[in-house]
C-alpha cells in the first residue's frame, strides 16, 4: 500500500495542473507571453525526469527519494547549432558546469540542465553522452560534439537521499525527451522536486513578458530552481508574507539556506556581454521576493538569446546582431518581473511533501495568501 500511495503521489505531482500565483489574484507588473513561460520564447523546450520513491526512514542509498532533472533547450532537440549565452553568480556557494567557456567565448550549444547538488556529474555527462549520439559523427576521433554542457545544481538533502546517488543517465534521457514547448509543470517537478523555497515547499517555477523595442516585439522567459531564503524575509507582491505566516515550519528548520539556479531567454538580439548583464538582473528578481543572499546561498543566473546571426563561409566572418545598450531597459525590466513572478510560481505550485526520516515541508497555503494581500490591500476584498 505504501508503495501505490508514493506511486500515485509521483503522478499526481506531475498530471494535475498546479495552480499558479496569478490564478489567486497576485499582482504582477508586465504582459507575460501565451504560457507565462520560458516557453513563450520561440523554440525553447523544456523537459523533466521527476524520481519520488520510498517513504519513512532514512536508509543511505535507498531512499526516501524525493530528486529529478530539468534541462531547457534554447534552440529544441532537433537544432546543433549554438546561441548566445553567458552567466551572473550573484553569491558562488553552488556549482554550475561549463561557464568557463561561457566566460570567454560567450556562446552555449545543447541543453542546460539542473538538478542536485550531487548529481551535476551524471547529469553533465549525460547530456554530452546524448549530444553525441544526436549531433556527432561517429568516424571521427576528433569529434567535439559532446561539448561543454552547462548544468547547474541545488541541495535537496531535507527531503532526499541526496547521497544514494538515485538521478542516473536514464533520468537524464528522460528529461531530454520529454522536452517540449507550451504549457509546462511547475513544483514539485524535475530537479525542483525536492526543493525548499522560504522554509515553504519550494522547486521549479517559470515566467514570461513580452516587450517592445522601436516598434519590434520581444519575448522573455525565466525559469528557476528554486531552493533559497528564510521564512522571515518572505515577500509576495510587496507584502511581508513570511511575517504574516509563522506557523507551518519545517519539522528540521535550520539557519542554512538553500540556492537558486535561474535560466533566462529571450529572442532578443544581445550580444554576450549584454547577457551578462540581463544574467546581473536576476538579483534583482529574487530581491523582490525578500531575500538578502545568504552565505549558504548558490545563486548562479544564466542568460541566452535565440536570436541568429549571419556567417560568411567565404570570409569567415560571423556577423551577430545586438540592440544598442540606450534601448536595453525593457530586457532588464523583464527580467526582473519574469524572475519574481516565476520564484512565486514555483511556490504556489508547489505541494506539501514529506521526505527522509518523515521531514516534512509545507506548501504555501493559498487561501491564507489572498487573505494576506487582502488586509494590505493588494488585492479586492
Amino acid at each position: 500500500m505504501k508503495i501505490i500511495t508514493v506511486l500515485l503521489l509521483a503522478l499526481l505531482t506531475v498530471s494535475v495542473p498546479a495552480q499558479r500565483a496569478r490564478d489567486l489574484g497576485v499582482p504582477f507588473d508586465g504582459t507575460p507571453g501565451t504560457h507565462n513561460s520560458i516557453t513563450d520564447v520561440p523554440g525553447v523546450e523544456v523537459g523533466f525526469s521527476t524520481i519520488i520513491r520510498g517513504e519513512g526512514k532514512w536508509k543511505p542509498r535507498e531512499g526516501p527519494v524525493r530528486t529529478g532533472v530539468t534541462v531547457v533547450f534554447p534552440r529544441g532537440k532537433a537544432s546543433r547549432s549554438s546561441y548566445a549565452a553567458n552567466y551572473f553568480i550573484f553569491n558562488g556557494d553552488g556549482e554550475t558546469t561549463g561557464l568557463p567557456y561561457l566566460e570567454d567565448f560567450g556562446r552555449g550549444s545543447g541543453p542546460i540542465g539542473i538538478t542536485n547538488t550531487a548529481s551535476v556529474g551524471i547529469v553533465r555527462d549525460a547530456i554530452g553522452e546524448w549530444n553525441f549520439r544526436q549531433f556527432g559523427d561517429k568516424n571521427d576521433p576528433f569529434d567535439f560534439a559532446f561539448g561543454l554542457p552547462i548544468v547547474g545544481e541545488t541541495w535537496d538533502g531535507g527531503l532526499n537521499d541526496i547521497q544514494g546517488l538515485h538521478v542516473k543517465r536514464e533520468h537524464v534521457f528522460e528529461a531530454i525527451e520529454s522536452a517540449k514547448g507550451g504549457s509546462i509543470a511547475e513544483g514539485n517537478v524535475g530537479g525542483g522536486t525536492g526543493m525548499v523555497c522560504y522554509w515553504f515547499k519550494g522547486g521549479t517555477g517559470t515566467a514570461s513578458r513580452v516587450f517592445e523595442i522601436a516598434g519590434v516585439t520581444y519575448t522573455l522567459g525565466v525559469l528557476v530552481q528554486a531552493n533559497f531564503g528564510r521564512r522571515p524575509d518572505l515577500t509576495i507582491a510587496g507584502v511581508p508574507v513570511g511575517k504574516e505566516i509563522t506557523d507551518l515550519e519545517p519539522s528540521i528548520p535550520s539557519e542554512q539556506d538553500g540556492s537558486i539556479i535561474a535560466i533566462v531567454g529571450t529572442d532578443a538580439p544581445l550580444s554576450p556581454q549584454q547577457l551578462r548583464l540581463i544574467a546581473k538582473r536576476v538579483t534583482l528578481g529574487v530581491a523582490r521576493t525578500g531575500s538578502i543572499g545568504n552565505n549558504t546561498s548558490g545563486d548562479i543566473f544564466i542568460a541566452f538569446s535565440t536570436a541568429r546571426g549571419e556567417w560568411d563561409e567565404k570570409t569567415k566572418i560571423s556577423k551577430e546582431p545586438s540592440l544598442d545598450k540606450s534601448v536595453l531597459d525593457p530586457v532588464f525590466r523583464a527580467t526582473v518581473e519574469s524572475t519574481e513572478e516565476a520564484i512565486v510560481n514555483a511556490l504556489v505550485a508547489a505541494r506539501d511533501m514529506k521526505g527522509i526520516n518523515g521531514n516534512t515541508f509545507y506548501a504555501l497555503p493559498h487561501a491564507r495568501l489572498k487573505e494576506i494581500l487582502r488586509k494590505y490591500n493588494r488585492i479586492a476584498k
